[in-house]
Formats: C-alpha cells, structure tokens, sequence
C-alpha cells in the first residue's frame, strides 16, 4: 500500500495545483482586483479552508500564480534559446522576441507585467523574474563571451542590465494604443542593443 504520508503529499499537491489553475484563469479573465476567494476555490473545485491550509491569502496565491507563469515563460524561452546554441547571440536575440511575444497571450500580460508589479510590490516582483529568468540570460552571455562573439565583461550586472531591458520592453508593449507595432520595434532594439556589444562592434 502507498504511505499514508505519500498519499497526503500527492493530495496536497494536487489541491494547490487546482488552486493556482482556477487562479490563473480567473486573473486573467478579470484581474486580481476583480476575482474573489469564494470563486477561486469553486473554480477549483476545494474547501474554503484547503485553500488557506495552503495559501495565507489571496495575495500569496496571486505569488504563487505569478511564479508558475514565470517558469513555464523561462522553460519555453530556454528551449526556443537552445535551438540557436550554436550562436550564443543568436540565441539571445530569439529569446529576447520569444519573451516578449509571450507577453501578447492575455494571462502572461495581465499577471505578470499589468497586476504583479502593483499587488506584489515592485521588488518582489523583480525578485521573482530574477529567479526565473536571469539565469537563462546570465549562461546565454557567458556562451557569447566564451565564443568570442561578446567581448569578456563582468556577466552579472549585463545579465542584470538586459532583464531590466526586457521587462520595460513589455511593460510598454503592454501599455501602447498598437501593441503589435510597438513588439515589433521593442524587438528591433532590443537587437541593436546587443549587437552593440559586439566583441567586432556589429555584424
């Protein structure tokens, strides 16, 4: 028979995932602001009380909700960014279109750069896409600096320089009259900003 501790793990576990994709959808849909408790966990289908055994409140929720997007955003834009890795600064290019097109499905926006700056808090949110996705970046410039494609520089603060890039690029796609024309330049100059840092000075 299975331990009862492995059965309570898997139904713990099982409860917090219903709970944070009834969230998901529902802050999507209409926001953090608009969604209530009592509807979250109809949508999931628990108790009242399983979803404060497993989150303090809604906020903590909403957290949890923001770090699932943010790695399966990172998951997705490391595998698009392996498939150039044989150009190292190819690859960062396609990650840097990949991310912010990610950004055009309405749950990543809406979550991600319209709700979790405000509900979170700025630091916390930066907290959370640093975990996420400055890592990705950071072995990304050491693969260019170790081709010689990039000139030999210290990685982190570049590393933290261009995440700060990305997350302003979709925060102002997100908020343009035509946030198809403004992806695309964001897109544009996010390219001209690394192919600044050229170890030849451009291609």
């Amino acid at each position: 028979m299975e331990p009862t501790a492995t059965k309570h793990t898997r139904r713990s576990r099982a409860t917090r995932e219903a709970l944070v994709t009834a969230a998901r959808g529902l802050f999507a849909e209409r926001g953090y602001a608009g969604v209530g408790t009592e509807e979250i966990v109809r949508a999931a289908g628990v108790s009242r009380g399983a979803l404060y055994h497993q989150f303090r409140d809604k906020s903590d929720l909403f957290d949890a909700t923001v770090q699932t997007i943010e790695a399966e955003l990172t998951e997705r834009i490391a595998d698009q960014v392996m498939g150039a890795a044989d150009d190292p600064v190819q690859a960062l290019k396609e990650g840097a279109r990949a991310f912010l097109h990610a950004f055009a499905e309405p749950d990543v926006e809406r979550i991600l750069l319209l709700d979790a700056p405000g509900v979170l808090g700025w630091r916390r949110w930066r907290e959370i896409g640093q975990e996420h996705g400055l890592g990705v970046i950071a072995k990304t410039l050491e693969a260019a600096m170790a081709s010689g494609a990039l000139a030999a520089r210290p990685v982190a603060p570049l590393a933290h320089v261009l995440l700060g890039a990305l997350d302003e690029a979709a925060l102002v796609v997100a908020h343009s009259d035509d946030p198809a024309a403004t992806r695309a330049q964001m897109a544009d100059t996010l390219e001209d900003l690394l192919d600044g840092l050229l170890a030849g000075g451009g291609r």
